[in-house]
């Protein structure tokens, strides 16, 4: 089957636009991207909000309280981002000793500067040692430090409720079951792989960053695929002939073989968009690449649209039409605002899409054309 095939088949296995909004159907999804490290400032905006209808933040913070869902920093991306993780599974209960707020970690930390003190905590959280029993903090970061101004020859009293700070604060390492043995432990990750991707190819387990790559699980799915519970096949055209399907998902690849003319527009970031990743980008005049703050649109598999991060430079794909634009811009505009200044490299002046992106929701500006939130 040809490549599009698997780009019409991942957000189905996804379940991209679902119409259930309950926190059991969001478990599911944790369960499904569990392990996976992506930018904080794409996981509720673009990533859960797509497979949850009507998505609520205090969704995630109850499973987060409950001690269903762990998070864990994956490593920064600048001051205001980072990559995370979200972890699934009954872990308070492991818990050795009792979490701390913020204020108990400033004392013990000497007092001083409250910032100084909150930056070191984030630091770890970054390198994956410290998570919090909500994900209100990770919702804080983007809006950058806030000192109060204070008044001439009066000091600055610690601010110990910073957004940043909120919530109580553990090490990862108390919340997590003892390390599993090795055989266990990459039995569990193919499991875990092949729950998120339905059809693993080895670009789907090098893009991960899965430690010893392919190679390093190989051995577990070709033992799943000698005892029966896994398929090998030579499914998607062009991606080797080491790849690994759960039985439902083989059956619905198959089932998508013809266009079903669905578009679908999400995070460049998505695990449920291939490009980039299992299928290269197309040939364009710009570089369009997998980062926070991008989208694509798809149609029937194939990559319609890709709007740059910042939303200035849209690259468009063969033919497109208002039902692109504007699926674009509902994900987009959950941004805020988006000014577009360019369309295939050139001035959006110069582009016959105007009268499409008006009908789509985009206002006239003096630059270009502006979608607000």
């Amino acid at each position: 089957m040809p490549p599009e095939v698997l780009a019409r088949f991942l957000p189905a296995w996804h379940g991209i636009g679902a119409e259930s909004s309950s926190i059991d159907r969001l478990a599911d999804v944790v369960f499904q991207l569990q392990g996976l490290a992506l930018p904080a400032s794409v996981i509720e905006r673009d990533v859960l909000s797509a497979r949850v209808r009507d998505y609520r933040p205090r969704l995630l913070d109850e499973l987060v309280s409950m001690g269903e869902v762990v998070w864990a920093g994956r490593g920064s991306l600048g001051q205001q981002d980072g990559r995370v993780a979200l972890i699934h599974g009954r872990l308070r209960e492991q818990l050795a000793r009792r979490p701390s707020f913020f204020p108990e970690l400033y004392t013990a930390a000497g007092g001083g500067d409250t910032d100084a003190v909150l930056d070191a905590l984030w630091d770890l959280v970054w390198a994956g040692e410290v998570t919090n029993d909500t994900f209100a903090p990770l919702r804080a970061i983007g809006g950058g430090r806030s000192r109060r101004p204070t008044r001439p020859g009066r000091p600055r009293l610690p601010r110990l409720t910073h957004p940043r700070a909120v919530g109580r604060w553990s090490l990862t390492a108390d919340l997590r079951a003892a390390p599993p043995a090795p055989t266990e432990r990459l039995h569990a990750l193919a499991g875990v792989l092949l729950q998120r991707h339905g059809v693993l190819t080895r670009e789907a387990v090098l893009a991960e960053g899965t430690p010893g790559g392919f190679a390093g699980v190989y051995p577990v799915l070709r033992a799943m695929e000698e005892a029966g519970r896994i398929r090998r096949g030579y499914f998607i055209e062009g991606l080797g002939a080491s790849q690994f399907a759960l039985p439902g998902a083989v059956d619905r690849l198959r089932g998508l073989r013809e266009p079903d003319g669905r578009i679908v527009a999400l995070a460049a970031t998505d695990p449920a968009n291939p490009y980039g990743i299992v299928i290269p980008w197309l040939e364009s005049a710009g570089r369009p690449a997998r980062a926070a703050g991008a989208y694509v649109v798809l149609e029937s598999g194939e990559l319609k649209l890709f709007l740059e991060r910042g939303g200035r430079s849209l690259l468009t794909f063969g033919s497109v039409d208002v039902g692109h634009l504007a699926a674009l811009a509902t994900a987009a505009g959950a941004v805020g605002k988006v000014e577009l200044l360019k369309v295939d490299g050139a001035s959006i002046h110069d582009s016959g899409l105007q009268p499409a992106l008006r009908e789509a929701g985009f206002k006239s500006s003096p630059r270009g054309m502006v979608l607000l939130a």
